[in-house]
């Protein structure tokens, strides 16, 4: 599933290209992933595009209304598992599982791609907004490490669901956390509140690192992630444990291993990633015969 560094990189070609086009018509195949189908192709057709925006892992197309330039619409865009955005010319071949077309005013069409259909579509008025997007956590690339610590110390799950958890911070997915964690040296099972200053502090650290990197390598192409220009991203070749288990772990040699956390597939080294201590079960007192 795309995150946040792969829907950070469509977001910026978005921003290209889209600002100022205006969006004459909207055609569609599928809808099944699409909250209100009539909402786009009755609501779409006339707006101006006016900013992208991205929150976690959500694209938001700000749009001034056709009939009020005052009223805003934003169309929403999740990309699922294998959701695909390209602008390009009508004449282009369509590829299959192609769903959604939006003409454009400069001749072009934006094209929306998706093979399993586990994107999302909306159009959303700014309190759907607020109702839909406002219980995500802050974004990891503008979190302090006071708020970070703060949001972590105080729970007691498993740090890596914290980290997935996107009311706890937004847009982090399985591959940035488990990269995160091995490279900061955290078992994926300690808990959130056990951790150590020393220990949020190299996790903070980790985790911007991590996703700037991968933001300028734009982002992990694995199976089917592209950004709008057709292009792979190249992160995928510095993965350091997410997809290697049974290979040998880069720092110590020690094979990676394989689990389940968080109900996630995860990846670690056992030994640079030491687990925590199970806790000792007080033994009851035996009681005496009579």
């Amino acid at each position: 599933m795309p995150e946040l560094p792969e829907v950070e990189t469509v977001a910026r070609g978005l921003r290209q290209a889209l600002p100022g086009r205006r969006i004459l018509s909207v055609r569609l195949e599928k809808t099944d992933f699409i909250d209100d189908p009539s909402a786009l192709e009755l609501g779409l057709p006339g707006t101006t595009v006016l900013q992208i925006r991205r929150l976690g892992k959500n694209l938001l197309v700000d749009l001034a209304s056709r009939d009020d330039q005052a009223k805003k619409l934003s169309l929403l865009i999740h990309l699922g598992m294998t959701g695909q955005i390209a602008i390009i010319s009508p004449d282009a071949p369509v590829p299959k599982h192609t769903h959604v077309f939006l003409a454009l005013d400069d001749g072009r069409e934006l094209r929306y791609t998706d093979v399993r259909r586990f994107g999302r579509m909306a159009v959303l008025s700014d309190l759907e907004q607020e109702t839909e997007l406002g219980g995500l956590g802050l974004e990891p690339l503008e979190i302090s490490e006071k708020e970070f610590r703060s949001r972590i110390q105080s729970r007691d799950s498993h740090i890596k669901a914290l980290l997935l958890n996107q009311s706890v911070v937004r847009g982090m997915g399985n591959i940035y956390t488990d990269e995160a964690l091995w490279r900061s040296k955290i078992h994926p099972k300690k808990s959130g509140s056990k951790l150590t200053d020393v220990e949020v502090r190299k996790l903070y650290r980790a985790m911007q690192e991590i996703l700037k990197e991968a933001i300028r390598l734009k982002g992990s192409s694995i199976q089917d992630y592209q950004g709008i220009d057709g292009r792979k991203g190249k992160f995928q070749q510095r993965h350091r444990v997410y997809g290697r288990d049974g290979e040998k772990c880069f720092r110590c040699k020690t094979v990676i291993r394989h689990a389940t956390v968080a109900g996630r597939s995860t990846h670690f080294c056992a030994k640079c990633q030491p687990a925590p201590r199970a806790r000792k079960v007080a033994k009851k007192p035996r009681r005496k015969r009579r």
